[in-house]
């Protein structure tokens, strides 16, 4: 037995003295080498503990999100104007788009360009849409509510003020207000031409205070038939 115990020992140190050279030499190839660093785990991505890039941060799945494999999507969609923005907007728009059938009415009454601009339906149609777009923005399911909160099925005053402190509301009723007045306003102008009386006053007044302005053009209007009858 121990003759054949020395002959494997000496064989096995034969064989570790041929292979470590071998072993060596295959370390210092190039090739060896490259496959070794792509096969290494990279310890600088594993150790990172800082936030991601926004790149990587967008691609990653959600924390918590397990088994989805898919994280939020890169875009999402986002309304170009808030509800504030789009009331503000229309309040100023609208008003400066009856400014100048006023002004016409009230500085040259007898013109031709004037008598034309009026006789145009574009402003009431362009406030109309407008008017019709901000009361489906301020609709919600408590607006028939508010505005038939009695018994009788009629308006209540603190139903009313609650549903005006919306901003789209009350740009929706400053719309509304400037299209009744500017068509009342014009009947007052036409019916100036057609009476031969005095209307830029009244015209004025329809601007802001539409019910002051008509009862100034009937006060006028009275004025001048007695005056006409007197003559």
């Amino acid at each position: 037995m121990a003759p054949c115990a020395s002959a494997s020992a000496l064989a096995l140190s034969s064989s570790t003295r041929v292979s470590l050279p071998l072993t060596l030499a295959l370390r210092q190839r190039p090739e060896a080498r490259a496959a070794r660093a792509l096969l290494r785990p990279s310890t600088a991505a594993c150790s990172w503990q800082g936030p991601l890039p926004p790149e990587l941060a967008v691609a990653s799945p959600r924390a918590g999100a397990r088994g989805t494999g898919r994280g939020p999507p890169p875009f999402r969609p986002r309304a170009l104007m808030t509800s504030s923005q789009i009331a503000s907007a229309a309040f100023t728009w609208g008003t400066v788009a009856v400014l100048p059938f006023y002004t016409l009415m009230v500085v040259t009454p007898n013109a031709s360009i004037t008598k034309r601009t009026v006789e145009s339906s574009a402003p009431y149609v362009a406030l109309g849409l407008l008017y019709a777009y901000l009361l489906y923005l301020s609709w919600t399911p408590d607006t028939l509510r508010a505005m038939f909160a009695s018994k009788y099925w009629l308006p209540e005053l603190p139903g009313i003020v609650r549903m005006f402190a919306s901003e789209m509301t009350v740009a929706s009723a400053w719309i509304h207000l400037l299209a009744v007045d500017l068509f009342a306003a014009r009947q007052v102008y036409h019916d100036g031409l057609k009476n031969n009386i005095e209307t830029r006053h009244s015209v004025s007044l329809c601007l802001l205070f539409c019910p002051v302005g008509i009862l100034c053009h009937v006060a006028t209007k009275v004025l001048a038939g007695a005056v006409g009858r007197s003559h």
